[in-house]
C-alpha cells in the first residue's frame, strides 16, 4: 500500500524514532503547518528505562521557546552545582540564563511533555512500525515500514530524520558509517529502592577504577549506573544486586540501603559520529548521528538541540521561503558541536574513571579542581560547553561579531521577552529602543548593553542570523527578505 504522509507527499517529511529527538521535531514540523508522521517500532507506552536525567540550561532554553519549561521545571528538581568526581565540581548560579541550574528529571518526563505537543498540534503516530528501508530520488524519499498486521506499507514524503537511535535503520539504510569505539564494557544499569536519601540530587564518584551514579526518578526510586574496570563482561552476563551494592560502596563509601531492584541490565558506552548528518533527503539527529559516553549528561540535550536546529530550517524550504541549500547549514553548524561533546564527554570519564593507567592520570584529577577555580576563562568555557550555552554557529566573512551566537533572553517590549516571543516558530526582530529598569540578572552587562544598542534579527532557534550596530532601515529590511522571506 502506498501512502502519502497526510496525503501530501511534496511537503511531508517523516520521522523515524518517537524518543526526546523525533519529538521535539515532529512537534516544531506539525506547529510550522508542515504534514509529519512519526514511525516508532516500539508499542505506544513511555519507557521508564530511560537513561537521561539532566537536562541543561541551553536546552531548558530551547523548552521554553516552546511554553514546556515551566511545567518541568514544576517536576524535576534544579541543581546549581554539577558534581563530577571527588572536589571537582562547577557551581551554575552564575549562568547567563533564565536557567541557572541543570533539572534534573527522567528522560520519560521530557518525552511526555514532547508527545503532548507533538499530538496536539497535529502530527500523525504510527506505533509498532518498523521501518525495512528506504529509497531517495530527486522528487522525495519511500519508506518502506512493516506494520503490526505484518503488512508492508510504502510512505512518501519530501524528507526523512532519522532519529532512531544508535543501530539507526535510517543510518543504516542511506549508507553511512558510524566510526568510533566502545569506551566502557560492563557499565550496570539499576532502578532500585534506598533505605537512606543521598546527600545530593546527583551523586556522583570515583575511585580506584569504580565508579557510581544515583539520580531520582520522583517516584521513590533511584537509578543507578555502576562501573568497575576490574570486571569486564558482555552485556549479557547476568547483574544481581549484589554487584551494584559492591560496586556503589567503592565509589561512594556507601550503598544506601539498595533494595527491591525493579529492574537491572549491563551495557556498552560508545563514542561514534557520523561523517555526515545529511545524505541527500535523508537527515540523521541524535544518537543515531553521535553517540558519546553519559558524563557531564549531555547525551538527550546534544540531540534535542539538534531537532531545534533542523526542524525550522525543513519548515522555511518545505513553504518555500528559503533556499534548499538552507539544509546544508544542519551539516555545517551540528557535526561541530556533536564532535566538541565527545571530546568533551570522553576527557570527563577518562579523568573520572582513571581509565588512563598513567601516573599522570590521578594528578590530573588532582589539580583539575583547583586549576578551574582558579582559571576563570578556563572553567566559563567549561561550563559554556557542558550547559550547552557557549556554542555559536559558523558566521559569514565580514558579518557582525553577534551572528551566530546564542541569543539571550532580551527583555522585549510589552512586559514580554525573547523567549516567549519565539513560541510562534517564527524569526524575532529586535530593534533598538530605552529599555527601563536595571540589567536582568541572566544578561552580562556586555549582553544588555548590546541589546539596546544593536539591532538583532533571531532565527526561530535563538540564534542570531542577522545583527547591526546601524539604524538604516533599508538594511534591516534587505536582511529580513533574505532571512524570512518577502514581507509586507
Amino acid at each position: 500500500m502506498d501512502t502519502d504522509v497526510n496525503g501530501d507527499a511534496a511537503r511531508g517529511v517523516v520521522v523515524v524514532g518517537a524518543g526526546p529527538t523525533g519529538l521535539l521535531l515532529a512537534g516544531d514540523l506539525a506547529e510550522a503547518g508542515v504534514p509529519v508522521t512519526v514511525l516508532e517500532k516500539r508499542p505506544h507506552r513511555i519507557s521508564n528505562l530511560s537513561r537521561a536525567f539532566a537536562v541543561h540550561a541551553r536546552t531548558l532554553e530551547q523548552l521554553d521557546a516552546r511554553g514546556l519549561a515551566d511545567a518541568l521545571e514544576a517536576v524535576g528538581e534544579p541543581l546549581t552545582r554539577l558534581g563530577f568526581f571527588g572536589s571537582l565540581s562547577i557551581d551554575l548560579s552564575g549562568l547567563p540564563s533564565r536557567y541557572r541550574h541543570v533539572l534534573v528529571i527522567p528522560q520519560y518526563e521530557v518525552e511526555r511533555a514532547l508527545e503532548r505537543r507533538a499530538v496536539a498540534a497535529g502530527a500523525a503516530f504510527r506505533y509498532e512500525t518498523e521501518v525495512t528501508g528506504l529509497t531517495q530520488d530527486p522528487d522525495g524519499v519511500t519508506v518502506l515500514a512493516s506494520r503490526p498486521d505484518g503488512r508492508t506499507e510504502r510512505l512518501r514524503a519530501a524528507y526523512v530524520v532519522g532519529t532512531d537511535g544508535m543501530r539507526s535503520t535510517v543510518r543504516r539504510a542511506i549508507g553511512l558509517p558510524f566510526p568510533g569505539h566502545s569506551v566502557i564494557r560492563s557499565v550496570i544499569l539499576a532502578d532500585v529502592l534506598l533505605a537512606e536519601k543521598p546527600p545530593s540530587v546527583l551523586t556522583a564518584n570515583a575511585v580506584d577504577g569504580a565508579f557510581a551514579f544515583l539520580a531520582p526518578f520522583g517516584d521513590g526510586y533511584y537509578r543507578v549506573i555502576g562501573w568497575d574496570r576490574r570486571h569486564d563482561v558482555p552485556d549479557d552476563a547476568p547483574v544481581d544486586l549484589a554487584e551494584i551494592k559492591e560496586i556503589t560502596r567503592q565509589a561512594l563509601g556507601r550503598d544506601y540501603g539498595m533494595h527491591d531492584a525493579r529492574w537491572m541490565s549491563r551495557f556498552h558506552s560508545d563514542e561514534r559520529q557520523v561523517p555526515s548528518y545529511r545524505v541527500g533527503r535523508v537527515f540523521l539527529a541524535g544518537d543515531a548521528a553521535h553517540v558519546h559516553t553519559p558524563a557531564g549528561g549531555q547525551g538527550m540535550n546534544t540531540g534535542l538541540q539538534d531537532a531545534a536546529n533542523l526542524s525550522w530550517k525543513l519548515a522555511a524550504v518545505l513553504h518555500g521561503r528559503s533556499d534548499p541549500a538552507l539544509l546544508d547549514t544542519y551539516q555545517s553548524e551540528r557535526h561541530p558541536v556533536g564532535r566538541a561533546v565527545l571530546r568533551s564527554s570522553g576527557g570527563i570519564v577518562r579523568l573520572a574513571m582513571g581509565m588512563a593507567k598513567h601516573p599522570w592520570s590521578q594528578a590530573a584529577r588532582q589539580s583539575l579542581a583547583p586549576l578551574l577555580s582558579r582559571v576563570a576563562p578556563l572553567r566559563r568555557k567549561a561550563i559554556a560547553q557542558i550547559t550547552g550555552l557557549g556554542y555559536r554557529y559558523p558566521a559569514p566573512r565580514g558579518a557582525h561579531p553577534l551572528t551566530g551566537r546564542r541569543a539571550p533572553d532580551i527583555a522585549l517590549a510589552k512586559n514580554t521577552r525573547l523567549y516567549e516571543a519565539l513560541r510562534g516558530g517564527h524569526f524575532v526582530l529586535i530593534t533598538p529602543g530605552r529599555y527601563e529598569g536595571a540589567r536582568p540578572a541572566n544578561l552580562t552587562a556586555a549582553e544588555w548593553r548590546s541589546g539596546r544598542r544593536t539591532t538583532l534579527l533571531v532565527r526561530p532557534d535563538g540564534y542570531v542570523a542577522w545583527a547591526s550596530d546601524g539604524t538604516d532601515r533599508g538594511e534591516t529590511e534587505r536582511a529580513v527578505r533574505e532571512h524570512v522571506g518577502p514581507v509586507a
